[in-house]
Parts: structure tokens; C-alpha cells; sequence
């Protein structure tokens, strides 16, 4: 790795060790910090490093897989997918057993919901994205907005059929917020794929800077195309359905901090990776720890709305300066 990645690592790791104790001993109410109270706000802190590392991932490799700037999770619509058929999940087991929502499905039945409405979104914004057989980028991110818009408005739709008391579940999937009910397995398994991801994007990377040139490029420097977009499809997808699991959809992440890793470490993928996931992690870190410490009279602010606030400016100055789909 360039020094100059390596020195953009050390400081990420440094705030997001910041961002870590702010989280964990600076927010919330002034009460003596018990062990119960401690451990959730580590769970919590873990979540949030999962999350942001996933969604930064996904949009690293979504943007190589489609060579589109513009291409995130978000944006694409799986993330609104992914909620969908979760909350689609929800349903159907509140209909089978009255009383008994999220909680009660199992975490493989809400995963398996999860990763089906990631892979279903992106491939169909994909398929109805080609004109001709050619992959258009505008065309892409208009189809993937619209396609999220309408799994939103399913979203909206599908928390009108539930019960009133159980309508807390499609909230978190409108707007994005860290769930307080996880269970140590989830954050096992869920940071078990982020980690073996992280991995296998570094290994991936030389292939992945090839895959963002031309196809006739790619060929003839040797890389088999079809075998790395399969494996980038796979990546986005699955990071996508972990993120929604643990946090509903968080926007921006997966958008901005790839984009500016590339400023700041170059746009070689054996860099990128590690750093985007911890700019990913520090980003929604640092907006988990905001909203635990502003406490307004209507309640704390969404971790999506705050994302959002944030990655926006952002994003409108990086499409100012001129962003390079590499």
C-alpha cells in the first residue's frame, strides 16, 4: 500500500477511536455508566462500524461493477429493496402469528428477506437500465431512484397494514436507526461477512481497477470480466442486506465516502477498500454518537436524517469539483 494510504489508515483508525469513546462514555444522560448500560452502548458502537463499513463497501463495489460515479445502494434502490422485503417478512409472520413480528421470524427468515430484496432491486434496475444491450449510467440512476421510490411507497404501504404498536419495525425502515434490540449473533454474523468482504476486496482489487476500464481493456489485460462483476454483484448485494438488517436504509454513506477516499488515497481498489470501510465506519459512528447526544423535544433525530445532512453537501461538492468514475 502507498504511504500515503497507509497515513490516511492511521488516521481513520484514530477517529474512529474518537468516535468510539465519544459513543460510548459521552453520550446520553449524566447517570453512572453500569455494566448493562455500557454494553449497549459498545453493541450499539459495533453496529454502527458494521454498517458504515458495509454500505461503504457496497458502494465501492457497485461503482466498479457498473463503472458509474453515481452508483450506490441507496441511490440504486437496493437498500429500499432490501427493507421492503423485510418488512414484507414481517408482515406475513404477523399474519401467521398475531403478536409475534420481527422478532419472533428468526434471524435466517429475515435474513434470507433481506438479501432476496437487495439481489431482486439491483438486478431488476440492471435489466431495466440496457437499451440495446448497452448499459446506460444516467439511465441507471434514474431507473434505480424510481425503482427505490416505489419500494419505498411499498414500505409506507405494508407499515399502514400492520398493527399500530408494531409500526415501530417500518419506521426504522423509512428513515434508518440503529436497532437497540441487537443480539450478539446478529453482530457476529453480520461482522463476520463485512470482515471476509473487506478481505476478499482487497484480493479483488488489482482486478477491479482493470474491471474500470473498457470491456475490450479488461479482456485483454487478461481478467476474467464476467467471474469479477458476478463476485462484485454478490458483495453489493449481500453487504447491502447485512447493513438493512442492522440499521434499516442509511443514506449517503455508501455514496460519498468511496469518493472521497479516491481524493485523498488514490484510486487504486487495494487502497480504497480499507479505507473507504473506515471512513464508512466513522461516518455513521460519529452520526450515531450525534444523535445520542442532541436530545431535541420531539425525540432524537433518525441516523438516516443525519447522514443524510451530512453526505449531502458533501456530495453536492464533490459533483462541483468533478468526479472521475475511477
Amino acid at each position: 500500500m502507498p504511504r500515503r494510504g497507509v497515513h490516511c489508515l492511521l488516521v481513520l483508525l484514530l477517529l474512529l477511536l474518537g468516535a468510539f469513546l465519544w459513543r460510548v462514555y459521552a453520550t446520553g444522560h449524566p447517570e453512572p455508566l453500569g455494566t448493562d448500560l455500557w454494553w449497549l452502548r459498545v453493541h450499539r458502537s459495533l453496529a454502527a462500524i458494521i454498517v458504515g463499513a458495509s454500505l461503504s463497501l457496497a458502494g465501492l463495489h457497485l461503482q466498479c461493477l457498473l463503472r458509474n460515479p453515481l452508483a450506490s445502494s441507496d441511490l440504486l434502490g437496493l437498500a429500499s429493496g432490501s427493507g421492503l422485503a423485510v418488512l414484507v417478512a414481517i408482515y406475513l409472520g404477523w399474519l401467521a402469528a398475531p403478536g409475534v413480528v420481527a422478532g419472533g421470524l428468526g434471524m435466517p427468515v429475515v435474513a434470507m428477506a433481506a438479501l432476496a430484496g437487495s439481489f431482486a432491486t439491483l438486478g431488476l434496475t440492471f435489466l431495466l437500465s440496457r437499451r440495446r444491450g448497452v448499459l446506460e449510467p444516467v439511465q441507471l440512476v434514474l431507473t434505480g431512484v424510481a425503482v427505490g421510490i416505489v419500494c419505498s411507497a411499498g414500505i409506507m404501504l405494508v407499515r399502514h397494514l400492520l398493527p399500530y404498536q408494531h409500526a415501530n419495525a417500518a419506521d426504522r425502515l423509512l428513515l434508518g436507526a440503529i436497532r437497540d434490540d441487537l443480539r450478539p449473533v446478529e453482530l457476529l454474523v453480520v461482522g463476520g461477512v463485512t470482515l471476509a468482504a473487506a478481505v476478499a476486496t482487497w484480493r479483488l482489487g488489482p482486478a477491479m481497477d482493470i474491471a474500470s476500464l473498457s470491456d475490450d481493456e479488461a479482456i485483454s489485460l487478461g481478467v476474467n470480466l464476467p467471474a469479477a462483476r458476478r463476485r462484485m454483484f454478490l458483495w453489493a448485494g449481500t453487504l447491502t442486506a447485512g447493513s438493512v438488517l442492522l440499521a434499516g436504509p442509511i443514506g449517503f454513506v455508501g455514496l460519498v465516502c468511496p469518493h472521497l477516499m479516491r481524493l485523498v488515497c488514490g484510486p487504486a481498489h487495494r487502497t480504497l477498500a480499507p479505507n473507504a470501510a473506515l471512513a464508512g465506519a466513522v461516518l455513521v459512528l460519529s452520526g450515531d454518537a450525534l444523535v445520542r447526544t442532541i436530545e431535541l423535544p420531539s425525540g432524537r433525530l433518525p441516523l438516516g436524517v443525519v447522514t443524510a445532512l451530512v453526505g449531502g453537501p458533501i456530495f453536492i461538492w464533490l459533483l462541483r469539483r468533478g468526479m472521475s468514475p475511477r
